[in-house]
């Protein structure tokens, strides 16, 4: 069968407080995403990315794109039986001043490309690859949760598409597949 992909064709937004997230019409997959922290790593210049996959390899620009904590917090994880698995060799860890991984960062925003990580893992769930832009400001898990469930409910804001032919498929996807002629 042809592979199915999921379009949007409208906006779709969903906000709380000050953290938001967003789908627009895009043809192709673009990922726009803000963090902010209240600490001295999470500089102005590092805290924004764009990723647009017609132009950006997933595996050299975020795939390597590490979660983070903060050891203040460890404890507290550990104790409700959280971030078992984790250590410096698979999180980035910081004090109340810098990064306690001796190697240091493998991006120098590496913390936002690890926000767009999961924002494509959470995406993914939707089950088809998808056409179009996501924007987020602080978002996180349960808000990205939140925005595929409102597209859901929009059935205006989407249109599933296969594609006939090699030049109508969005560059940002090199895996296409034909519609049957």
């Amino acid at each position: 069968a042809a592979k199915k992909y999921l379009r949007i064709v409208a906006p779709v937004e969903v906000r709380d407080g000050d953290k938001w997230a967003r789908f627009d019409p895009w043809n192709g997959f673009k990922l726009d995403f803000t963090i902010d922290f209240p600490h001295p790593m999470f500089g102005s210049e590092n805290r924004q990315v764009v990723i647009d996959f017609a132009e950006h390899s997933y595996v050299r620009e975020v795939a390597r794109a590490r979660t983070f904590g903060f050891m203040q917090d460890v404890e507290a994880l550990r104790a409700a039986g959280l971030g078992l698995g984790g250590s410096l060799q698979n999180a980035v860890v910081l004090d109340d001043f810098r990064v306690l991984n001796a190697e240091g960062l493998r991006y120098d925003n590496e913390f936002v490309k690890h926000k767009v990580l999961d924002a494509i893992g959470d995406l993914y769930l939707l089950g088809h690859p998808l056409i179009g832009q996501y924007m987020a400001f602080k978002s996180g898990h349960g808000l990205n949760n939140a925005l595929a469930r409102a597209l859901l409910q929009r059935p205006e804001a989407f249109e599933m598409v296969t594609f006939r032919a090699e030049d109508d498929v969005p560059t940002a996807f090199q895996d296409w597949q034909l519609a049957p002629a």
